[in-house]
């Protein structure tokens, strides 16, 4: 009873004879020994878990009154020197006792952060413990207006698929080397100096032939998949990968491989899983390099909300236009590697989508110390060097007023200031070595062919391509009617073909395309394969003059080809509408406009751009001042793609030529395109005068297309 009642009374001494605390004497008023009493209750409450709720609000409260305290303390005139020295030491045995609770419990550390939540039940103890020490509390503000939602957050959304791997993963395994990494260098010599203008800078006070690419290891043979060869230049990024680089500004020239590069170097670096985000245009092609590079890693290709994505996929892709649904997951989903393919898109750091791809990378370069980060761009180094400011954030190069701790520990290293006269080169070299890769295709000439047809899958979205895909279905379901109606009509008549594959009869199958294929060439109503054609080219014309921009931009000239001139105007008022100059060529233009706008696309530095006719430009020009060209809609042969290519690869080009064919993904134009280049053999035939054999081959393109979509549709089916 004694010992319950000494722990009642809080007064009695413990059986050593130890004190223990007692009520303050009327001399000592004030707010130290109020803080004294709660931060001794406090402590008590701790000993005996859990820490309840109204423990954690008195933790919070002693704490910030302590922080107020010492600052008054600090300020007030009246007092002497030693008085406030000893009540600074009070107030330091106060806070040593806080963090002695902290230890005891951990949890309450967030309490003590500067941005931690107050609540009302704390400003109300706060008070009270106020009015206690002799002080008046101040009147409470009136409360804050809710704060404004992030732009963008009500869009943003978690695919299902996504729910179900955290789910099946909730806890991402801990870098330890990540805050090491992150770890400041001792800066002595450029204390103090402002560094991010100087490193601009130093890129525009750069001579003539001053080196843009990190030195790169020579590389070793890197095997590929589908019997594939990795080109010399491709090798070096993926060695140097493999050797422990990390972050890569890849500024090759088009048509030298980037996305190959990219996607081996995630392979080396073991980067999964790894996060793409790329324009529109391209996002569907990237699907299609994962599976031609890498084949055992899957990717997955993010629409809309993504609600048919594979949230378990190693390669997750997204454009930027719909990066503000998901930079929340994306942030969370524990990344090792991210690409942002053309990265100048991230130029404008005020625009969401720079902001969206900085806050990813950042939460990436939190969790992981050595992540891939890979920024991918065509556009030369040397033009609007501010340009790459967000780019190098993205890298984790510099922040928003500084240099990071690589960077800045390589320039310290140089023992120069901005001051120096060796300061500028010393500093662009330190920008490059931290990965900056530039190659131009006249730089590798010897390791690319002199000509190439890179295709360039697209997907169809929106309201234009469900009506084509249910155009394709439905030609289909008519294809397959009239092979089943023409199987009846045998089995009456006890007529059997002799060729069968896989339970299709392909000689009645033939008979049945062909037949569809008179009744489309007499203009028959109803959806047949040539309309099919044409709205596929409508449709692709703007994600293929979208590219044609992002190439000029890149590279320069760039020779634009379409078969329709609905196609033809829709690209053009795109760039007109993007301030890109470009001439027309067309069969209707008389001889005298037509070489006026050849003239100022082979001349006119501003003019980027010359939208050509397939059937009109395809012969009689020379474009060479091109080395790119973009095929918007697909030619029945391959001859007519051929001539439209050999525009810009003739006599007197001097870099490697790269045909960039857009396909629309997942319909009957991936299946022409592969017809096309199986008959190259013919075409080579009719370009040596046997024009018969041309329309031959154009005729087999349409009767095997018809073929495939039935085949296609009777497999589907099971059965024949």
């Amino acid at each position: 009873m004694a010992r319950a009642g000494q722990r009642r009374s809080g007064r009695a001494r413990t059986g050593s004879g130890a004190p223990r605390r007692r009520s303050p004497r009327p001399a000592e008023q004030g707010m130290i020994p109020v803080l004294t009493d709660a931060a001794h209750e406090v402590e008590g409450a701790v000993r005996r878990p859990p820490t309840r709720p109204a423990v954690r609000t008195k933790f919070q409260v002693v704490a910030l009154l302590m922080r107020e305290e010492r600052t008054r303390v600090r300020e007030d005139a009246e007092l002497s020197e030693s008085k406030r020295t000893q009540q600074l030491k009070r107030l330091d045995a106060v806070g040593t006792q806080l963090a002695k609770i902290a230890a005891r419990d951990t949890s309450l550390l967030e309490l003590l952060a500067e941005d931690a939540r107050v609540s009302d039940a704390a400003r109300e103890l706060k008070a009270t413990m106020m009015r206690a020490g002799g002080l008046e509390p101040p009147e409470e503000p009136p409360p804050a207006p809710p704060a404004a939602p992030t732009p963008g957050a009500e869009k943003q959304v978690v695919p299902r698929s996504v729910i179900s791997r955290q789910l099946a993963n909730p806890f991402l395994a801990p870098d330890f080397e990540a805050a090491a990494e992150r770890q400041a260098p001792k800066v002595r010599r450029l204390a103090g100096w402002e560094l991010l203008e100087p490193l601009f800078r130093s890129f525009e006070y750069a001579g003539a032939g001053a080196p843009a690419c990190m030195p790169l290891p020579e590389p070793r043979t890197v095997s590929a998949p589908h019997g594939r060869t990795l080109m010399p230049h491709q090798a070096q990024v993926v060695e140097a990968t493999a050797r422990g680089h990390r972050t890569f500004l890849l500024a090759d020239e088009p048509g030298l491989g980037k996305t190959a590069q990219a996607l081996l170097a995630a392979q080396a670096a073991d980067a999964y899983p790894l996060l793409v985000v790329a324009p529109n245009v391209v996002k569907t092609n990237w699907a299609h390099e994962v599976e031609l590079w890498t084949p055992r890693r899957s990717a997955t290709v993010v629409h809309g909300d993504g609600d048919q994505i594979d949230g378990f996929a190693d390669v997750v892709i997204v454009n930027y236009e719909i990066l503000d649904r998901h930079v929340g997951w994306l942030g969370d989903l524990g990344f090792r590697g991210m690409i942002v393919d053309e990265a100048h898109f991230i130029k404008n750091k005020g625009s969401q989508r720079s902001q969206h791809v900085l806050a990813v990378s950042e939460r990436i370069r939190t969790r992981s110390a050595k992540p891939l980060l890979m920024a991918l761009t065509g556009t030369p180094l040397i033009n609007d060097i501010e340009d790459f400011r967000a780019i190098w954030q993205f890298l984790g190069w510099i922040d928003d007023t500084k240099p990071l701790a690589s960077l800045l520990g390589t320039l310290e290293d140089t023992g120069l200031t901005p001051a120096d006269p060796g300061f500028y080169a010393a500093a662009r070299t330190s920008v490059i070595d931290m990965g900056i890769v530039r190659r131009r295709k006249a730089d590798v000439v010897a390791d690319i062919p002199a000509r190439r047809v890179a295709d360039m899958p697209v997907e169809l979205d929106g309201a234009a391509g469900r009506s084509i895909r249910a155009s394709e279905e439905a030609l289909a379901r008519r294809l397959v009617e009239r092979y089943r109606s023409a199987v009846q009509a045998r089995a009456e008549s006890s007529v059997v073909d002799d060729v069968v594959t896989d339970g299709v009869d392909l000689v009645l199958a033939r008979r049945v395309a062909a037949a569809e294929l008179k009744d489309s060439s007499s203009k028959a109503k109803g959806e047949n394969v040539f309309t099919m054609v044409r709205r596929i080219g409508q449709a692709k014309a703007g994600l293929a003059a979208d590219y044609a921009a992002q190439l000029a931009r890149n590279v320069g000239k760039v020779v634009f080809f379409a078969k329709h001139v609905d196609v033809m105007d829709q690209a053009e008022q795109i760039f007109a509408d993007r301030g890109i100059g470009y001439a027309s060529i067309r069969g209707d233009q008389t001889p005298k406009v037509r070489e006026k706008n050849i003239t100022a696309f082979v001349e006119d530095p501003d003019v980027s751009i010359v939208v050509c006719s397939l059937t009109a430009a395809g012969v009689g020009l020379n474009l060479q001042v091109a080395s790119n060209l973009v095929l918007a809609e697909l030619s029945w042969t391959y001859a007519e793609q051929t001539q439209a290519i050999d525009r810009i690869h003739r006599i007197g080009q001097s870099e490697p030529v790269t045909a960039w064919r857009v396909i629309a993904a997942q319909t009957i134009d991936s299946t022409i395109a592969a017809l096309i280049d199986s008959k190259s053999g013919l075409a080579g035939r009719a370009l040596d005068g046997a024009d018969d054999e041309d329309e031959a081959s154009s005729t087999d393109v349409q009767l095997d297309a018809l073929v495939a979509l039935l085949t296609d549709a009777l497999d589907a089916e099971g059965t024949a």
